[in-house]
């Protein structure tokens, strides 16, 4: 970062922790890492390895998708030109086991619990057919550019790190 930006960044920083939490969310944000921390054995674990790719997006509608993925992702669906429809259809279960333990995708509204450090994630579609109707909820901490969610699941405890996409 050049001397000009990086005390352009000081400056700005007072204000970015002004504002209401909703304000400060808006935008995209860059996965930097995803953990799994087991509840029984406290043995983290990189259900997308150490290496995930992924976007979370809040827009000033109360609008939020995610979408999150492993980039080990082995190379299964056929030719790109296939289709996504035709892909799924004549994959073998195995290949279809890949492409779904690799990946996460839901999208739906949002809305934030300020005393509870909670943002709220009203699910209206997702890969997870159980998950539609669902509201999940995550744990968020927001220092500057970067923001964690962390949420409890039945056997472990899930914290994502992303980072402000400004590209």
């Amino acid at each position: 970062m050049n001397r000009r930006k990086a005390v352009a960044a000081m400056a700005l920083a007072p204000l970015a922790s002004a504002q209401p939490v909703r304000q400060q969310l808006l935008g995209v944000w860059k996965v930097v890492s995803y953990e799994w921390k087991d509840k029984a054995t406290a043995q983290v674990q990189y259900p997308m390895g150490k290496r995930p790719v992924g976007r979370i997006t809040y827009d000033a509608a109360g609008r939020m998708s995610a979408q999150l993925m492993s980039s080990d992702r082995k190379s299964v669906g056929g030719p790109a030109t296939l289709g996504a429809v035709s892909a799924i259809r004549s994959a073998s279960a195995e290949d279809l086991r890949e492409m779904v333990s690799g990946y996460i995708s839901y999208f739906g509204r949002f809305e934030i619990d300020e005393k509870s450090r909670t943002v709220i994630h009203h699910v209206e579609g997702a890969l997870i057919p159980s998950w539609v109707g669902s509201a999940q909820r995550r744990s968020y901490e927001l220092k500057g550019d970067t923001l964690i969610l962390s949420g409890a699941f039945d056997q472990a405890i899930a914290r994502i790190t992303w980072h402000r996409d400004t590209a």
